[in-house]
């Protein structure tokens, strides 16, 4: 199964001491292909799974309480099943303990678990680690009890605790991605009516990701900066066009009539989200007619968009997107999630990759003195319980 060695040890060391019943879970991390920060303006988006993992097990108590221990992080968390509160300050354990609350609040009636979680996934790179991380505590305990809850609505119960317990007003894409692509697809996502089609990725499209060492922190408010501006936005597109609800609503003619009253940083949040909805929909298409250099360009311009609109770029990560375009064989390159940090990631052939990473590592490193990590992308099956015994 290709779990890391320290959690599988320690997986062994966590069943010794189960009298059984104890479950594995395996959740891969996402992609965004393009259709950044267009989630929660109910837009567009194009993501697929990737085979990097986060791994929880768990075996069941005869209590009410949690005990989750995170082996990246090193630190053990106790805390009641029976009147869960966000707590003060942040911690990863608000995660655990906001998946359980909305569970509970579903319907879903819980017992008291140890919960043991590894990831090799990046942490702050873009990857969802944090909605691997719901997934995979959210299988567990729901496996723990002999329960399932269908995939959209598990990953909306997610998304929820993510808002409710992190703060974070994310929206909706991570957490069905990881719950609902197929391996080996994108998923073309409308994050309004959540409609998904499938896409078949060509094999010969090759994916780099390549983190460029700063890690960003969504809780810390800067995420959240954004979505008050979009939702300023409509506010204001509103007064003259009562049909938009969001930014999804908003089509170019009407953003260029709205310009002054909107000012100048409102107007390019607006224009980024508008013009990703439009490269989404050109990427579908340049994936089915099997278009790497289309692909590329429609990359290349989300880049410039949400460095220049929609301002969430930092110095690493330009240096590592010129890197990355600097490489023999990149078709184009940018950032992927939510900004401030974190992964570019570069479209190439398939039969180059290695060739084109390393190239791109080297790059790099002659800016930074460091070698990057790096993982092609290659295709995982969605978030699922292994083995229950």
């Amino acid at each position: 199964m290709n779990m890391p060695a320290r959690f599988s040890e320690a997986l062994n060391d966590f069943s010794a001491g189960t009298a059984g019943g104890a479950v594995l879970v395996k959740v891969p991390a996402r992609v965004n292909i393009i259709g950044e920060h267009s989630d929660y303006n109910n837009g567009f988006v194009l993501p697929m799974s990737t085979a990097i993992f986060t791994w929880a097990t768990a075996s069941p108590r005869d209590d009410r309480k949690i005990e989750v221990t995170s082996h990246n992080i090193g630190e053990t968390c106790l805390f009641e099943l029976d009147g869960i509160q966000p707590g003060q300050p942040f911690s990863w354990v608000e995660y655990v303990k906001g998946v359980a609350a909305e569970l509970e609040g579903f319907g879903i009636v819980l017992r008291g678990a140890d919960i043991l979680i590894e990831s090799d996934i990046p942490l702050g790179a873009g990857l969802s680690s944090s909605a691997s991380l719901e997934l995979a505590v959210a299988k567990t305990l729901l496996a723990v009890v002999g329960e399932s809850v269908a995939g959209p609505e598990l990953a909306k119960l997610c998304q929820k605790a993510e808002q409710n317990y992190a703060g974070v007003r994310c929206g909706i894409m991570d957490q069905y991605t990881l719950n609902c692509a197929e391996e080996g697809h994108a998923i073309l996502l409308d994050c309004r009516s959540l409609e998904v089609f499938q896409i078949p990725m060509p094999p010969e499209f090759g994916f780099i990701l390549t983190d460029c060492g700063v890690k960003h922190r969504l809780p810390d408010g800067r995420f959240n900066s954004r979505a008050d501006e979009c939702e300023a936005a409509v506010e204001i597109l509103a007064r003259n066009a009562p049909d938009i609800e969001s930014l999804r609503d908003l089509r170019t003619d009407v953003l260029e009539v709205n310009r002054t009253a909107l000012g100048d940083v409102l107007y390019r949040r607006c224009r980024h989200v508008v013009s990703e909805n439009e490269r989404v929909k050109s990427a579908v298409q340049a994936i089915e007619d099997g278009e790497l250099q289309k692909l590329g360009a429609l990359f290349d311009a989300c880049h410039t968009s949400l460095r220049d609109d929609y301002e969430v770029s930092c110095d690493e990560l330009e240096a590592l997107v010129k890197a990355a375009n600097a490489s023999n064989g990149v078709f184009g390159a940018r950032m992927v999630g939510a900004g401030f940090g974190g992964c570019v990631l570069s479209v190439c052939r398939s039969d180059r990759v290695s060739e084109v990473a390393t190239e791109i590592r080297a790059n790099y490193a002659t800016v930074t003195g460091q070698e990057p990590w790096q993982h092609i992308v290659e295709p995982a099956k969605p978030a699922r319980v292994i083995t229950q015994s």
